[in-house]
């Protein structure tokens, strides 16, 4: 099993073909049975982020189980991406044999702190 968050897979995407230490955390994620991508779509990727992220999904098609966690519709994809064409790639990819979980819930980490947010006024 391998976590990454969405910010750290694309750091290391990026650098791959320049880092050692990129290249070794790849190969990992790409021999991983369960790879677990948090905060997907959390902000617009270029075209070479997109292009580099379809390329590791198709790796991890039906060789990996994913979990992927997203505040964005697949709707908003294609806009997040910049490509509609690599958004429905990575979505086919993504959605075929797939379970998708909403959760329409408020943040789990503001869930006990709404109190903060409450305006009370201090008298002398």
């Amino acid at each position: 099993m391998t976590f990454v968050t969405m910010g750290e897979l694309l750091s290391l995407l990026k650098t791959e073909e320049f880092t050692r230490k990129a290249q070794v955390q790849l190969n990992r994620i790409r021999a991983s049975d369960l790879v677990i991508i948090d905060d997907l779509m959390y902000m617009a990727m270029d075209q070479r982020e997109a292009t580099l992220f379809f390329h590791l999904i198709n790796h991890l098609y039906e060789r990996s189980s994913i979990i992927l966690t997203s505040n964005k519709s697949p709707d908003q994809w294609g806009e997040l991406l910049g490509d509609e064409g690599v958004a429905m790639a990575i979505l086919d990819r993504i959605l075929h044999r797939a379970e998708v979980v909403h959760m329409n819930e408020a943040s789990y980490r503001m869930k006990h702190r709404q109190s903060m947010f409450v305006s009370e006024s201090v008298q002398n």
